[in-house]
């Protein structure tokens, strides 16, 4: 893979500016989402199994966003140093294209594949 050109790597870098903006939105607005269900409330069972499974699927979403929130921040750091575009396991280039699809990403193909077949 090439290394990114300093254009690329504005525009990624920009990219990731903006999702960091829009994760910490949609973080502000869940908070409540996925507080636990108040077991004293006078509803019936499945309304309150219903409610618990609404709790439980946007407490899964919160941690998945606050994770990528954590990679953004992380990618944000690399670029400020320089090291914005290579992959923490081999050190290769990550490519415009896979950063381009998820510019936050620590890994390129060949490692992430690696990572997800153990």
């Amino acid at each position: 893979m090439d290394e990114l050109t300093r254009a690329e790597e504005e525009e990624l870098i920009l990219e990731l500016k903006s999702l960091e903006s829009e994760i910490l939105l949609l973080l502000d607005a869940t908070a409540s989402d996925s507080k636990p269900v108040d077991l004293d409330l006078p509803i019936g069972r499945l309304s309150r199994m219903d409610a618990m499974q609404q709790q439980s699927m946007a407490k899964a979403g919160r941690e998945a966003n606050l994770l990528r929130l954590r990679q953004i921040k992380s990618a944000l750091a690399l670029a400020s140093e320089g090291e914005y575009g290579f992959c923490r396991g081999c050190d290769e280039p990550i490519g415009y294209k896979r950063l381009k699809a998820r510019p936050e990403t620590p890994f390129c193909i060949t490692c992430q594949a690696a990572r997800e077949s153990r």
